[in-house]
């Protein structure tokens, strides 16, 4: 083979990496995937070396698939499998800069973690996860017209809406009900024939099969299944080849009165790089959209999560957790498997401070700058005050109250110094500062009214 066509590895790997953090979350990704480490490529085999065997373990269930769905988008070169190891003492290639390791650029036979599946699975759809059902769905306000639909969609005999179309952003739930309407197919008629895959997997596919020049039995396969479910068919935007054979197998399935089930990050109108008449039929039938999470839903989701976890988690620290991390619900419960693997592992319990000190790169990414402008203005208008009067000698305790919660909450959320706060407070000395927060301090302690109007406020400023 020619020098021109082989890959350095270790920009193959960091392509890999990069498809990992994107599809599993920021959280997941630094709790598990991070510490990966690609050691070496063995003939047809990658080795990948995990810290330890509890790492090592979970990773093997939970997100072996991905890894072998990112080497077969990110590569093409002949790796049949990867194997994830129990870290060893052999130094890693990518950690060796001198060293020059390279593999063949040729076409990849679809990568699976530690143990290959059968020809057929490997051929068609990806596997389908068993904590995914809907029984462990949490149904809220902002899902649950996707829930309500997806439950129709499975539990019918007749195809209702042709396709079903889930759309949301990352991480908040549409893949766990694609695999959910999945699952209670099979349940109620294990003879239906149910093929999932992602969009990133049915373009591999294709590909596999113009270059075996094996297309007739691509077809085949995918034009013969009951029902057909895409996940994030964003991906395919801009591959013309590829959508003109989605576009197609759609149509034949709809032709043929099949169900088809669509997930994506964007309505149909609104996705980039696909042709208008792909667009137009992914909306023929039902859009259901899902919301950003709610804090009443969040905290759903962690009270459900910590229930399979079995784990004692005080509920100030869901609280807290419901509060910090608004992002999506992988990022959630990424946070709190992280938590309780480091709770298992060192043997103590879930404390806030704990929670704090071991997601503390997590929740950094979360905190947002609030400005001493921006608090005033806030709690100004919470009493109905002018925003002069945060600055003004007036004594009464309509507003002296006020200002003082002003002062406590830039004390609390801020990086400024006494002696800043209180120019920015009408020139105050620091001692007036430092009394507010004493007295708020007091006040939140004897009275649960008040500390919940001044956490109210927190929150606002924080959301």
């Amino acid at each position: 083979m020619s020098d021109e066509r082989r890959v350095p590895l270790d920009k193959i790997w960091a392509r890999v990496r990069g498809r990992l953090r994107q599809e599993f979350g920021e959280s997941t990704y630094r709790s598990w995937l991070k510490p990966l480490i690609l050691e070496k490529v063995v003939g047809q085999q990658a080795v990948i070396t995990a810290p330890n065997l509890f790492m090592r373990d979970r990773i093997v269930s939970h997100y072996g698939d991905g890894i072998s769905i990112a080497w077969a988008v990110e590569s093409e070169n002949l790796i049949t499998n990867c194997l994830i190891i129990v870290q060893s003492s052999t130094k890693s290639v990518v950690d060796s800069p001198n060293e020059n390791l390279q593999i063949p650029y040729e076409q990849i036979s679809n990568t699976k973690t530690v143990t290959p599946k059968s020809k057929d699975e490997n051929l068609l759809g990806g596997p389908l996860d068993s904590r995914f059902t809907f029984d462990n769905f949490v149904v809220g306000k902002p899902n649950e017209l996707a829930y309500a639909a997806a439950q129709r969609v499975s539990g019918s005999d007749d195809v209702l809406f042709n396709p079903l179309f889930l759309y949301g952003a990352v991480g908040l739930g549409k893949t766990h009900l694609m695999h959910s309407i999945a699952w209670d197919i099979r349940r109620r008629d294990p003879s239906r024939k149910v093929l999932y895959l992602s969009a990133e997997k049915f373009m591999y596919q294709f590909i596999r099969a113009l270059r075996f020049k094996d297309t007739m039995a691509f077809k085949d396969q995918f034009r013969s299944v009951d029902v057909l479910m895409i996940d994030d068919v964003q991906f395919i935007g801009g591959k013309d080849s590829t959508q003109e054979e989605f576009f197609h197998t759609f149509n034949a399935l709809v032709d043929q009165n099949r169900q088809v089930i669509i997930s994506a990050d964007k309505s149909p109108t609104d996705l980039e790089g696909l042709e208008e008449r792909l667009r137009s039929r992914l909306g023929w039938g039902l859009v259901a959209d899902i919301h950003p999470t709610t804090y009443e839903l969040r905290l759903g989701i962690l009270q459900s999560k910590v229930e399979k976890l079995g784990v004692n988690v005080p509920p100030k620290v869901l609280e807290y957790l419901a509060h910090k991390i608004t992002s999506n619900v992988r990022e959630l419960e990424g946070a709190m498997n992280r938590i309780s693997a480091h709770a298992t592992l060192v043997g103590r319990d879930i404390t806030l401070e704990s929670t704090q000190d071991v997601l503390h790169d997590l929740l950094r990414s979360y905190e947002r700058r609030v400005t001493i402008e921006e608090i005033q203005r806030q709690v100004a208008s919470h009493y109905q005050l002018r925003i002069g009067d945060m600055h003004s000698a007036r004594r009464s305790r309509s507003i002296a109250r006020p200002r003082q919660i002003a002062m406590y909450l830039a004390k609390q959320l801020t990086q400024h110094s006494l002696p800043d706060i209180g120019r920015r407070f009408g020139g105050r000395d620091h001692t007036t500062v430092l009394h507010a927060v004493k007295k708020i301090d007091e006040l939140c302690m004897i009275d649960k009214n008040f500390q919940e109007d001044v956490e109210f406020l927190r929150r606002m400023l924080e959301s």
